[in-house]
């Protein structure tokens, strides 16, 4: 019985130290993961990383993690203009299939999956700030993006007639969505400024804008997005994802 006890007693000690063994080498995994992300795409913060399963350690003999969660509170993203930039706010990224080198010099995930948003104000720069003839007469340019409901932007027009600026922005229901690499705004119906209907191209040219994102993190690309309360919700994916080398 004392035998027993004494083997109990050091199973559950080794059991211990193990799981310290184990918590400390997935700390330090995370940590190089972390310094190498930032270092590979230029990051001003050192990114949120978490190597999820248990144990880690039997992870790393097999040379491949099943699940890492990567975290950018600010990403300036590439816009291919003129070396413009557009901020992407807290782009959280859920990696599988983690293929790693022994020192962490290089990890590449098999598939990547997550979520990024882009805040209204943001994405106001990529519209019309200055206003803009639309017809003889007649400017206009955008103001203001507001959640409109329903997954629509609600867009601010501001308009001049005839030298006398209308008392109250002109708002327009638009949806917002993405092809390849680019966020399109389009107007639901087109408005009239002071009763004026101007001609739809002229109009549009106020209206509908889009923005470029290129280079994110690793790879991945854009894949979905939708209007929300704050500002434009994106949902990301991509295969073959870099995270570091």
């Amino acid at each position: 019985m004392r035998a027993l006890r004494i083997l109990l007693v050091v199973v559950v000690v080794l059991g211990g130290l193990f799981v310290l063994a184990d918590r400390l080498a997935v700390n330090f995994a995370e940590g190089e993961v972390a310094d190498k992300l930032k270092a590979n795409e230029g990051l001003a913060t050192t990114p949120d990383v978490s190597i999820k399963g248990f144990p880690f350690l039997t992870q790393v003999v097999g040379g491949s993690l099943d699940d890492v969660e990567v975290g950018i509170k600010d990403y300036e993203a590439a816009t291919g203009t003129n070396g413009q930039t557009i901020r992407i706010d807290d782009l959280a990224a859920d990696m599988k299939g983690v293929e790693f080198s022994g020192d962490y010099s290089s990890a590449t995930a098999s598939s990547a999956t997550g979520t990024a948003s882009i805040t209204y104000a943001e994405l106001l720069k990529t519209a019309k700030s200055e206003p803009t003839q639309v017809m003889q007469g007649v400017t206009a340019n955008v103001v203001g993006l507001s959640d409109g409901g329903n997954g629509k932007i609600k867009v601010a027009v501001e308009a001049t007639v005839l030298g006398t600026k209308l008392p109250q922005p002109v708002y327009v229901l638009s949806t917002v969505t993405v092809e390849g690499d680019t966020v399109r705004v389009h107007a639901d119906s087109l408005p009239s400024f002071g009763g004026v209907q101007a001609a739809e191209s002229e109009v549009r040219s106020i209206t509908d804008f889009e923005q470029k994102i290129d280079d994110l993190p690793g790879g991945i690309q854009l894949d979905k997005v939708q209007a929300g309360t704050n500002g434009v919700d994106i949902s990301v994916k991509g295969s073959n994802v870099r995270l570091a080398g």
